[in-house]
């Protein structure tokens, strides 16, 4: 048996997986975010360990024969958060999360340091972790001296879960401090973040074995003793592990909170001007590209919000398939964008508005929206070099298959549905655990799954979408310039 844990920013999910990577159980646990100040956003690394606990604690009540059978556990985690621990392990203040804009000013004076693009291979976007160190160095200082060690989410979790500080190098990339083509972090880039290297944890691929689990531990959730924990991954290289998204072409676009268009690489072909995320892969020789929009779903829960409707009854105003696009237009920018165009302080904006505009003419809107921005990023993409030939359609809003089918026409792009299972970040988690405590072959264990439908986009309306990207892509300039 193995475990994979992904901590994501609402909670924590953990699956129980037999030596063929088919789930046996989950159990799930939901905590909050804090947000005290607008732009800013925070939690408490010990609602991770109290959400980990209860968790277990479900799996063990059913399941304590398969607990006592486990072998290795990996761990994926929400990206680019900063936790601070000072020299008795402690935890300084909360962890600043990946959505947290406060140090938008500092990425951007980072980001213009010569050689800081070059060598990490990618632009520093204020959600990442070296402008994080750089606001906590300036607004928090008594902090910033008290800074033993940083880590990411999952390291976090790894460190909780074998007194080992490591993590691996596709949640590292994301921090500004790696050289992401030779897979270690960089002196360069540590001092011009005003870090050291012994600040940082080890790094481990991410199927390979970082530590054991806890003694303590172990005996608290009924494990045997020498359990193997792996490097793990940052969320969207576990979930490219759970959908089997490790060659050249082969990718994933996923609906959820943010939207994400991920490509995986055979190879380091950065293009930092394009606001293409270039990070290492969760698997040794890897790499993967990705553009992430910030409101994806979160545009449609915002909707809802708005309207006092639930989304996914917003989702049904609207029929399965696609008849070209409204009159009404949206930008989904509601917590500003990173590609391509890395804009903290953008917000989001409805145009084409009238007295006949109703809930379905704004759930179209809103869902053409996000369409068109992940076609910028897809645009951005291409610009590196990358094709897509294979592309899987994962995440909550791909139950619409309205939502896909508008994708699919305004991208170009095929997209394949995996047949009924469970191909998260867990899942992915999971798989770097079973290569990592058994020494099996990524490309043995981490398979594509089977498909069950492929959404192909709609010919006879590519002209129509295609028209109104360009009036999409024309918009943000014009709002940038009032706002």
């Amino acid at each position: 048996m193995f475990l994979g844990l992904d901590l994501g920013t609402s909670g924590l999910r953990a699956l129980l997986v037999d030596g063929d990577g088919r789930p046996v159980a989950s159990a799930s646990e939901s905590f909050s975010a804090h947000h005290p100040h607008p732009g800013w956003s925070e939690q408490d690394p010990a609602d991770w360990t109290r959400a980990l606990d209860a968790a277990m604690a479900q799996l063990g009540a059913e399941h304590a024969q398969e607990l006592g059978a486990i072998r290795g556990i990996g761990v994926s985690g929400h990206m680019h958060g900063a936790t601070l621990l000072d020299a008795q392990d402690r935890v300084i203040r909360p962890c600043i999360l990946w959505n947290d804009t406060r140090s938008h000013r500092e990425a951007a004076a980072l980001d213009a340091t010569p050689g800081v693009r070059e060598t990490s291979g990618n632009i520093v976007f204020p959600g990442f972790t070296a402008p994080k160190l750089l606001w906590v160095e300036e607004e928090e200082p008594d902090h910033f001296a008290a800074a033993a060690k940083v880590l990411l989410p999952a390291a976090y979790m790894n460190w909780h879960l074998t007194g080992e500080y490591f993590s691996d190098m596709s949640d590292a990339s994301g921090t500004a401090w790696l050289d992401t083509g030779a897979r270690d972090w960089s002196a360069a880039l540590l001092e011009a973040g005003h870090m050291r290297r012994d600040q940082m944890p080890g790094l481990v691929e991410g199927s390979d074995a970082g530590g054991t689990l806890r003694p303590e531990l172990a005996q608290r959730w009924g494990l045997p003793e020498g359990v193997v924990v792996v490097g793990g991954g940052g969320d969207n290289a576990a979930s490219a592990c759970g959908v089997g998204a490790l060659k050249e072409g082969e990718g994933f676009v996923s609906l959820g909170t943010s939207g994400v268009l991920l490509a995986a690489r055979d190879g380091f072909a950065p293009l930092p001007e394009s606001a293409v995320h270039t990070f290492c892969h969760a698997v040794p020789g890897r790499w993967h590209q990705m553009g992430v929009i910030l409101s994806a779903t979160d545009s449609l829960n915002w909707l809802g919000r708005a309207t006092g409707e639930r989304p996914a009854d917003l989702s049904a105003m609207l029929p399965d398939r696609i008849a070209g696009p409204g009159r009404v237009r949206f930008l989904p920018y509601l917590s500003g964008e990173r590609t391509p165009h890395n804009d903290a302080d953008i917000r989001g904006a409805f145009l084409g508005l009238g007295q006949e505009t109703g809930q379905e003419d704004l759930t179209r809107a809103v869902m053409e929206g996000v369409a068109y921005a992940l076609m910028d990023s897809y645009a951005a993409i291409r610009a590196t070099g990358t094709e897509l030939t294979s592309v899987l359609a994962i995440g909550g809003g791909s139950a619409s298959r309205y939502w896909l089918e508008l994708i699919a026409t305004v991208t170009g792009l095929s997209l394949d549905l995996p047949e009924q299972g469970d191909f998260g970040a867990a899942l992915g988690a999971a798989r770097l655990a079973i290569c990592g405590a058994t020494g099996a072959d990524p490309d043995s264990v981490m398979t594509r799954p089977a498909v069950r439908e492929t959404i192909a986009p709609r010919a006879d309306l590519t002209d129509l979408y295609a028209a109104g990207y360009d009036k999409y892509r024309a918009t943000y300039q014009a709002i940038r310039a009032i706002q």
